[in-house]
């Protein structure tokens, strides 16, 4: 759904958020963390482990801006289930850490992810470390043309550092912000920031329908949307009906 009177054939290049867009992030963590949940002694809810979850993941980066998201997921891991009133062992909460890289794509990626890189030059702006976003993107089905990752920035989204990071290194490869299109999932991490630095976005979806904020945490006010679709492949299909209009 167009929300702002743009058109996806205005801009050369996609810019993705990963975790949440295009890999099934609230699965993944929540399936590394049901173990430890389970040792609570009573039913702790998907919507409430990932609520938790996303809580202290924002306050550990920005109180950490420099650490690996590997080694932040651990301390995540343990805060949140210390208040679970569990005791996870510095292995354990590592090991959650380092599960990033077994989490599941979402089924539509690949497939969208092969059609969008005929018509755009495609990158990645995610937070997460090198060696955990590998795992990842070998799921994706395709090469990305640039990748850039807090581990090389140095701070998180939605620190406006790391889109400032973003459009000077695709400046110097002959992209203007005016070219760019922002797709991501969460408001927070992705869209706010994107409407403070002004650039384009298009936010897919992934909980339409669905209660609560999820992994990503609630914004203060709803962002400004230059595009909404509830997945990747609905933004392809809206791609093509455009081509096809003309």
């Amino acid at each position: 759904m167009r929300e702002d009177r743009m058109h996806l054939g205005e801009f050369k290049v996609l810019t993705f958020d990963m975790y949440g867009t295009l890999i099934d992030w609230e699965t993944g963590l929540h399936a590394a963390l049901a173990p430890l949940a389970a040792r609570a002694g009573r039913e702790i809810p998907r919507e409430a482990v990932l609520d938790r979850f996303a809580a202290w993941e924002i306050v550990q980066q920005r109180t950490t801006p420099a650490a690996r998201y590997a080694d932040l997921l651990a301390v995540v891991a343990k805060r949140v289930t210390e208040e679970w009133g569990v005791h996870a062992s510095w292995e354990e909460c590592l090991a959650f850490g380092r599960s990033v890289k077994h989490w599941p794509a979402f089924d539509d990626v690949p497939a969208a992810l092969r059609y969008l890189a005929d018509h755009y030059r495609l990158a990645v702006l995610s937070n997460v470390d090198n060696e955990s976003l590998t795992g990842s993107l070998r799921r994706m089905g395709i090469a990305f043309d640039a990748v850039y990752t807090a581990e090389d920035i140095g701070s998180y989204k939605p620190d406006l550092r790391n889109f400032r990071y973003m459009l000077a290194a695709l400046e110097r490869r002959g992209f203007g912000a005016g070219e760019i299109l922002h797709v991501a999932q969460s408001l927070v991490h992705d869209h706010g920031p994107a409407n403070e630095i002004g650039l384009a976005n298009c936010w897919i979806d992934r909980r339409h329908g669905q209660d609560g904020a999820g992994a990503t945490g609630a914004p203060a006010e709803m962002p400004r949307l230059a595009f909404r679709f509830d997945s990747l492949a609905a933004l392809v299909a809206a791609h093509k009906a455009e081509r096809a209009a003309g």
